[in-house]
């Protein structure tokens, strides 16, 4: 049987999970400060929003969301992931009321993919926010496809689709069967910072001069400065809008 279960029910299932997911991404990914300092406040802030699909004992996918306040126009939406992050945890502090729910990520264990299990959790934290009393959802998508081309901006990149309408991105794609649409590239979504050293280790590979460089699952360049002894790698998102949630009779 499967059933969707918060990690605040079952955090031992959401510590293993975790453990054995973090794989599917980039190391690198895993060293933003942004996200790292606000990780407990979105645990215990948004915990309806930390949800996991499990089935006969084992989880399957996660997801995890946050809520904020957005007024629906464009020019005003967070800086990607990471502002998304700030104005969440910002605003709950402060007393802010929120209207949107923002989701963070999705992840599927690996030999459950292209079973539509990203959908079922998209789908369930849509169902969460309309509990809430949330009324729109907008997600800070990090494209599949977009680190094989690492040199090609984002700007550029949103706009490649396939000969049914429907983008290169299956993760872009998700969304859209979903009714999501494209509402913009979110520059500086996430920033990550480190030593050289680090930077080596993160990315096993090594940066012999200053420059620019390509990174194995990095959507854009790492910039690297041997004389200061810094990288800094700043990600560019895709800020899509899910339809809007109906409000309850």
């Amino acid at each position: 049987m499967r059933e969707i279960i918060t990690a605040g029910e079952r955090p031992d299932l959401k510590k293993a999970a975790v453990a054995a997911l973090r794989g599917e991404w980039p190391a690198f990914v895993l060293h933003d400060a942004v996200s790292n300092t606000h990780r407990q406040a979105v645990g215990e802030y948004f915990a309806r929003y930390d949800v996991m699909l499990v089935e006969d004992g084992e989880v399957l996918a996660l997801a995890v969301a946050v809520a904020l306040r957005w007024d629906g126009v464009v020019s005003t939406l967070p800086d990607g992931y990471d502002g998304a992050l700030v104005a969440a945890v910002t605003e709950h502090e402060s007393g802010v009321a929120p209207d949107t729910v923002c989701v963070m990520s999705a992840t599927v264990r690996p030999d459950r993919a292209r079973g539509g299990l990203a959908g079922v959790m998209l789908t369930a934290l849509r169902e969460r926010a309309a509990d809430a009393g949330l009324t729109r959802v907008i997600v800070p998508v990090r494209p599949t496809l977009k680190a094989r081309y690492p040199l090609t901006p984002m700007a550029d990149f949103h706009r490649w689709t396939r000969a049914d309408g429907l983008h290169l991105d299956p993760w872009i794609r998700t969304h859209q069967r979903l009714g999501a649409e494209i509402l913009a590239p979110a520059p500086n979504s996430m920033v990550v910072t480190g030593t050289v050293g680090e930077w080596e280790d993160w990315a096993a590979m090594a940066f012999p001069q200053s420059g620019h460089y390509v990174v194995p699952g990095a959507l854009d360049l790492v910039e690297i400065d041997r004389e200061r002894d810094h990288g800094v790698y700043r990600e560019t998102n895709l800020w899509m809008r899910h339809p809007d949630i109906a409000a309850s009779s």
